[in-house]
């Protein structure tokens, strides 16, 4: 049942979740921003359960591209390197490429 609840808070989010074939594998089509409302509403349930699935879309982070990264810095209200770096787990080099691009020093 507690599946079922987590199923339905994805799909709520507006993602697409769906089966690969007839496997027990999933596929998830997500955004940044429906991926950190996931996350937070797992964080918040305290479902042990549920903790690799924070852990596997953490890593998703490390993937972004340089325009999603560029959408996220443009939403944060104070745009600091570790604001980004915390918001997105980007490296070093790509916060300050992203911050210089944002201030208009590229």
């Amino acid at each position: 049942m507690k599946a079922y609840a987590l199923k339905a808070y994805i799909r709520q989010q507006g993602c697409e979740l769906n089966r690969i074939g007839r496997s027990r594998n999933w596929q998830l089509k997500a955004n940044f921003t429906q991926l950190q409302a996931i996350i937070t509403f797992i964080d918040l349930s305290g479902e042990a359960s549920w903790l690799w699935l924070t852990k596997l879309l953490r890593s998703q982070y490390q993937h972004l591209s340089h325009a999603e990264l560029l959408k996220v810095a443009a939403t944060l209200e104070e745009v600091t390197l570790s604001a980004l770096i915390g918001r997105t787990d980007c490296t070093i080099a790509q916060a300050r490429q992203i911050i210089d691009e944002l201030e208009g020093l590229d």
